[in-house]
């Protein structure tokens, strides 16, 4: 029996020991106790405002998450300039019941801004991390997602996912076919937003690879027939990797980026292939006696995960990347679609429409423990955070006549939830990895 479940039962016990400092945070059944933290403005000599700025970036990743509760700045009691001289009256952030205290200041000169942190635990008194991060003025933004993946990595035990992009595709106009979609890429928060095709031409679906480099997507440019394309992030150019008929979701890569996973459809019926980006060879991996659609690479590249109906109605099942050992991994009721492996490689993520309504779920690649985390009007397009703990996803909702498109995000356990911010209507989106040094242009000392 399929239960949904708000809330699932699971336990992250992450202890960090510096200097006999220990502070957890526990999942356990459900209930998710908040991490109270208070996040300073950083000291800015300089009286700009990237000390405040980068705060403010800071306790709103921290505060997404579900798993931290930044106190608001007025309850402070110890003048935050002090901290760095005198070091923190542990007594006074005890008094306001923070856990942990992150302050430090910033540095702007030769076109560059330098951040010195230091996180404490404030009920042991010590002192749990201390970094300093140097980034081009031009990317400031990133310093506080990537003080804010510190922060969550070293209290959690996990990597963070605040320093990313993410792709998406923005609607705008009437429903139909002269509705204009165009590619876009921003900031984890909804920053930095730009657009990468110029709407002229449908696209759909896109793709990031594995190293952050290419977004594969479907553009509608020549004759109506879908068309795959692959953009590069750093040069700006975008070249077709072939006209595919019958098409409907761009492939998806596989970890090491040598191969991509796709359906295609012949004589009504559409099978699995792959294609060798070396070689350039396609091979089939079904067969086309029934639909089989939206195939993804589990993160080893072993298996594929696929939606088909060679059972009378659409179900999940896995096969090895060879195509052999097919087998249905889903047996509850309605309609199963749009299959993605976590990064984890511990759940698989999906959609589902049963009885009218639409649900995004989680269930262990051999189908055990299916959840269904929450429902819609349409829910759909899961895609998964580098880390395996919250899921993107597109929800519609409808008013009379008036339907609208955002795209929400959720954690596995189905207790945080929240709306992207995108100046428009948008859907489709598709999680970046962790940014590298190279990307953020970061140094680290």
């Amino acid at each position: 029996m399929i239960r949904i479940l708000p809330l699932l039962a699971i336990l992250i016990t992450a202890t960090v020991s510096i200097c006999r400092a220990e502070l957890e945070v526990t999942i356990n059944q459900g209930q998710i106790k908040a991490t109270p933290i208070a996040v300073t403005n950083f000291v800015d000599s300089s009286g700009e405002t990237y000390g405040k700025d980068l705060a403010e970036i800071i306790a709103e990743d921290l505060r997404s998450s579900g798993l931290f509760a930044p106190i608001d700045g007025k309850a402070f009691i110890q003048d935050v300039s002090s901290i760095s001289q005198m070091g923190p009256r542990f007594a006074d952030w005890r008094a306001i019941n923070a856990q942990c205290l992150l302050a430090g200041d910033v540095d702007h000169s030769g076109g560059k801004i330098t951040v010195r942190f230091r996180l404490f635990d404030v009920f042991r008194g010590t002192q749990m991390l201390g970094l300093e991060l140097s980034v081009d003025e031009k990317k400031w933004r990133r310093l506080g997602h990537m003080i804010a993946d510190e922060v969550y990595k070293r209290i959690t035990g996990e990597d963070g996912y605040f320093n990313t992009m993410i792709s998406f595709i923005e609607e705008s106009g009437p429903h139909g076919r002269s509705r204009v979609r165009r590619l876009g890429i921003m900031d984890y928060d909804g920053a930095n937003v730009r657009y990468l095709t110029d709407g002229k031409h449908m696209v759909l679906t896109p793709r990031f690879s594995p190293n952050n480099r290419d977004i594969a997507f479907l553009s509608f440019e020549k004759g109506g027939l879908a068309q795959v394309y692959v953009y590069n992030l750093a040069n700006g150019s975008k070249k077709s990797l072939g006209q595919f008929e019958g098409m409907t979701f761009a492939p998806r890569f596989s970890a090491d980026a040598t191969k991509l996973v796709m359906s295609l459809e012949k004589s009504g019926n559409s099978a699995i292939y792959v294609k060798d980006l070396a070689s350039g060879t396609l091979k089939s991996l079904t067969q086309h006696t029934s639909i089989d659609t939206s195939p993804c690479f589990s993160p080893d590249g072993n298996q594929i995960v696929f939606t088909s109906d060679r059972g009378g109605i659409e179900q999940i099942y896995v096969m090895n990347a060879d195509g052999s050992d097919q087998k249905r991994i889903s047996f509850g009721g309605g309609k199963y679609s749009q299959p993605v492996w976590s990064p984890r490689g511990d759940l698989i993520a999906y959609t589902k429409l049963q009885q009218g309504q639409f649900y995004i779920g989680v269930m262990r690649p051999d189908g055990s423990d299916e959840r269904l985390i929450c429902s819609d009007y349409l829910v759909e397009a899961p895609t998964w955070s580098p880390n395996g703990r919250v899921i993107l996803y597109t929800r519609e909702r409808k008013s009379g006549k008036t339907r609208f498109s955002k795209i929400c995000a959720i954690d596995v356990t189905g207790r945080t939830k929240y709306e992207l911010k995108t100046p428009r209507e948008a859907t489709d989106a598709t999680w970046s990895q962790l940014l590298d040094k190279s990307v953020t242009g970061c140094s680290v000392k």
